[in-house]
C-alpha cells in the first residue's frame, strides 16, 4: 500500500496527517475512487472509470493550485496508510462559506476517521482560512454521513441538487 511523505503534512491530528494531492497519487486515487463501495454515494452510476478517476484527481490538484484548498488525502500517521480524503471546496464567496466533504476507503470505515478528519478540517477552515461557515451535503441513502454531520453540529437547511448523482441531497450548514 502506498504511503505518505510525513514531512508534507500541513494538518495533523493524533492519528491522521493531511497533505495535498499530487500527480504522482493516481494509485491512491484509484484505491479510493475505484472502490464502488465509496463511489456508490457520489456518482449516478456508482462507479468511476479510470478516466473519471484521473479527472477527479486533476480537479483536486487544480482546486489546490487555484484556491489553496481541496479534498486533501489523509493518512494514518502511525503507518502512512492512505485512508481517503477530507477537505474543502469553494461554495459561496460572500459570506465566505466553504464546502466540506470526506471520502474514506471502505477498508477503514467505522473507526472514527471521518469524524476526526472532519473536525481537523473544520478547525483549519475557521482558525486558518477565515471561513464564515461550512456547507455539507450527502446522498439521501447515506445515513452514516447524515449522522456524522449532525454529530459535528451541522444543521439541516435544505435539499440541493447534486449533479454527479442527479439526486436532491440533504444539505447542512455550520456557522462560525
Amino acid at each position: 500500500m502506498a504511503t505518505a511523505d510525513t514531512a508534507a503534512y500541513f494538518v495533523t491530528t493524533d492519528r491522521l496527517g493531511f497533505r495535498f494531492w499530487t500527480e504522482a497519487d493516481l494509485d491512491l486515487a484509484r484505491g479510493l475512487w475505484g472502490d464502488p463501495r465509496v463511489t456508490e454515494f457520489i456518482t449516478a452510476s456508482g462507479r468511476l472509470s479510470d478516466a473519471e478517476i484521473q479527472a477527479r484527481l486533476d480537479a483536486e490538484i487544480l482546486c489546490g493550485q487555484t484556491h489553496g484548498i481541496q479534498y486533501w488525502p489523509i493518512f494514518l500517521r502511525e503507518t502512512g496508510a492512505h485512508l481517503g480524503c477530507c477537505g474543502l471546496r469553494p461554495y459561496k464567496p460572500q459570506p465566505y462559506i466553504l464546502e466540506i466533504g470526506f471520502h474514506i476507503r471502505s477498508a477503514h470505515w467505522r473507526r472514527g476517521y471521518a469524524g476526526e478528519a472532519a473536525r481537523a478540517v473544520m478547525h483549519h477552515a475557521f482558525a486558518n482560512l477565515g471561513a464564515a461557515g461550512l456547507f455539507a451535503g450527502h446522498n439521501p441513502r447515506n445515513a452514516g454521513s447524515r449522522l456524522l454531520l449532525e454529530k459535528l453540529g451541522f444543521a439541516y437547511t435544505h435539499e440541493e441538487l447534486y449533479p454527479p448523482t442527479g439526486l436532491m441531497h440533504p444539505s447542512y450548514l455550520l456557522e462560525r
